[in-house]
């Protein structure tokens, strides 16, 4: 139901899968990418995201490595790519793709002004910093990793953010998680809830560690808090 579209960014561009809901006009959602691109299951959760009614946009936040990355997590080999993506991606410059995104998706003429951003891997570090960095109006963050590295940005949120953590995430260890969770804890405009026994990338449709369960329960919290804060 998608199509790809382009962004202009400091003198170049790079592209973006856009999926529209029904209504003429609705609230946007940013959708970021996990370290395997803008790959088949980020555009399934773009699709997803518009059947509930966003403008669903999922920029390729890879292009200054290679535009249009789309590899699975199914091989050795595309882990070991990934991780090299993952390892050379520039998170300064990615934030400001997403800021070039959001501007691009606020003068759409079927977005109604609001914009929210949902992120998941790296893309949930990426959500985190969207809200601390950006004028987004909510951010949502699923199992982000390297957040309590830079768990001090969070002195500059003025966002709402929802952040979903997995208690046995092999890439978020528990110490990593006591970190996030004491810094934000007293923070009106963050929410955190965290999945017992469930482990990263729980949310990520035919992965290893994918629990239909707790995905279903994640997304539910996920779209009452956009719902609730992107509503015009």
């Amino acid at each position: 139901m998608g199509e790809m579209i382009s962004i202009p960014r400091a003198g170049a561009s790079f592209g973006a899968y856009v999926a529209r809901p029904t209504a003429a006009k609705a609230p946007a959602l940013i959708v970021i990418q996990e370290i395997f691109g803008v790959n088949q299951v980020m555009r399934d959760q773009t699709d997803a995201f518009a059947h509930q009614g966003f403008l669903a946009i999922c920029p390729d936040l890879f292009w200054r490595i290679e535009p249009g990355i789309d590899i699975t997590d199914q091989s050795e080999a595309e882990w070991k790519r990934a991780f090299g993506l993952f390892n050379a991606f520039d998170v300064d410059k990615g934030v400001k793709d997403i800021g070039a995104t959001i501007a691009r998706v606020r003068g759409d003429p079927g977005c109604n002004g609001a914009v929210g951003s949902v992120g998941f891997c790296l893309g949930g570090l990426l959500a985190f910093l969207t809200a601390t960095r950006t004028d987004i109006d909510a951010a949502v963050g699923y199992y982000g990793v390297g957040i309590d590295q830079r768990i001090r940005e969070a002195d500059a949120l003025v966002t709402p953010l929802l952040l979903h953590i997995a208690e046995e995430d092999g890439f978020v260890p528990k110490p990593a998680q006591a970190i996030i969770i004491e810094a934000l804890k007293n923070r009106s405009i963050a929410e955190i809830f965290t999945y017992p026994g469930r482990d990263h990338a729980f949310a990520r449709p035919g992965g290893e560690h994918y629990d239909a369960a707790a995905a279903a329960t994640a997304l539910s919290r996920t779209l009452t808090f956009l719902n609730n804060r992107l509503a015009r």
